[in-house]
């Protein structure tokens, strides 16, 4: 139980610090975490990864809409892209007997670390916002299809992958960028997880409820902080936290 209490604790420090700084996906902490340390069903896993993850990004989208750095247009239509394209990513999975890229998302989660930190996303809400609107629709439609895809094919990796569209090809400042991302991860998330009950059946509570409750603790926390930061803050804090969970992922499943 103390295992299990650890373990739970831990996870969802790790993966509501990624959602409230980064938007990134709880999934891609809690889930290998659960199945390297208490060895659980790898589907089990995935279910109550993806329920943490309702919560928390519903919580930090919250805080971001608050603050005024979120894009509920634009991201609604990311949103519908993303979940369309990740159902044709996955039949298209199902086609393909090896899987190459499965550990494509712990990866970009080390590089988007690094990035932040070598690198940091300059633009400001002023510049973000005078972009042409037309041509950030068109980049929200295209880049949810991308993400989708990649997300239905690969299996994860979806909030960094939504981040990089959102900062690099669709120009938001990093702000509004999360609070985007966060904003979609909800819904997607909520998807996922009704979908893994309804055909996996309900998983061990205790754990689910550990979880659920840890992730949306520090989520709230990194968001309410990522909100109140200077950009030059957010940057670095956001990289330290993407490397840091990067190189804990890595290590926990190659190691």
């Amino acid at each position: 139980m103390l295992l299990k209490l650890l373990v739970c604790f831990f996870a969802g420090l790790g993966a509501g610090l990624g959602t409230g700084f980064a938007g990134m996906s709880a999934a891609a902490v809690i889930s290998p975490m659960l199945i390297t340390f208490l060895h659980m069903e790898a589907y089990q896993a995935v279910g109550i990864a993806l329920a943490s993850d309702v919560l928390a990004s519903a919580v930090s989208a919250w805080t971001y809409g608050r603050n005024k750095n979120l894009d509920i247009r634009n991201g609604a239509v990311m949103m519908v892209c993303v979940l369309a394209m990740t159902l044709v990513g996955s039949y298209v999975s199902s086609l393909v007997p090896n899987r190459t890229m499965g550990s494509f998302s712990v990866f970009m989660t080390l590089l988007m670390g690094i990035k932040f930190i070598v690198k940091p996303i300059t633009t400001t809400k002023e510049l973000s916002d005078s972009r042409d609107r037309k041509q950030r629709l068109i980049g929200s439609i295209i880049g949810g299809c991308v993400v989708g895809f990649i997300c239905g094919f690969v299996g994860a990796g979806g909030g960094m992958m939504m981040l990089l569209v959102l900062t690099s090809l669709l120009g938001y400042d990093l702000k509004t960028a999360v609070g985007t991302s966060v904003f979609i991860m909800s819904f997607t998330a909520l998807t996922g997880a009704i979908s893994h009950f309804a055909i996996g059946g309900v998983a061990d509570i205790g754990c689910l409820v550990l979880c659920v409750l840890s992730t949306l603790l520090w989520a709230r926390i990194a968001a309410r902080f990522a909100n109140k930061a200077k950009p030059a803050t957010l940057n670095r804090a956001t990289g330290v936290v993407l490397a840091v969970l990067g190189v804990v992922m890595i290590a926990v499943n190659y190691l």
